[in-house]
């Protein structure tokens, strides 16, 4: 397999205007240290670039769930975009955050795993839940109130939202990982 043609180039750091200029060093010297993917593209739009990465920030970093679970419903995003280069972005996080090798590969080949908690199951499913029926049914937004809790539940559909929009972006546009990346997702 061999990645899609990009659509749209990101713009040229010799050719960024003041604006972007700004917004690129804002991005690069936060927790990401690159302005690349999907947020490089946004950079046609400053104001887009600057409000998307902002909230980007907050659901990568600051919100009340933790990494392992940030990171699970990220991949979970990707898979059902088809996403290759968030899944390529996201993959070693996820590993790095403790979610279990054979987590990460049943996500990929798009089976239900074996989870080690129940948080990981309600992330799980609550995210699939989201992006394949557009919404939780009673059942499971009760169970992901009582095991998530109230904030965390918000934080995840946040999240979720985000990511969409990545991986929107992503697959729009034909953002893809670098040429050294082989692509993960064609199976499953």
């Amino acid at each position: 397999m061999t990645w899609p043609t990009p659509r749209l180039a990101p713009p040229q750091p010799a050719d960024y205007n003041a604006r972007q200029q700004q917004i690129a060093a804002a991005i690069a010297s936060g927790p990401r240290g690159v302005v690349a993917g999907p947020l490089a593209i946004w950079l046609h739009r400053p104001q887009l670039a600057d409000t998307a990465q902002a909230l980007g920030a907050y659901c990568r970093y600051g919100t009340s769930l933790e990494p392992r679970l940030s990171e699970l419903a990220i991949l979970v995003t990707g898979r059902v975009f088809g996403s290759e280069y968030e899944w390529f972005a996201h993959k070693d996080h996820a590993l790095a955050a403790g979610l279990p090798p054979e987590t990460v590969e049943a996500i990929r080949l798009n089976l239900v795993p074996a989870f080690e908690t129940e948080e990981e199951s309600v992330v799980h499913d609550v995210a699939r839940a989201a992006h394949l029926n557009r919404g939780l049914d009673d059942t499971l937004y009760a169970r992901a109130m009582a095991v998530l809790g109230q904030d965390r539940l918000v934080d995840l559909v946040g999240l979720l939202g985000y990511y969409t929009l990545i991986s929107l972006t992503i697959n729009i546009f034909g953002v893809t990982p670098p040429d050294s990346a082989t692509p993960e997702l064609a199976e499953g």
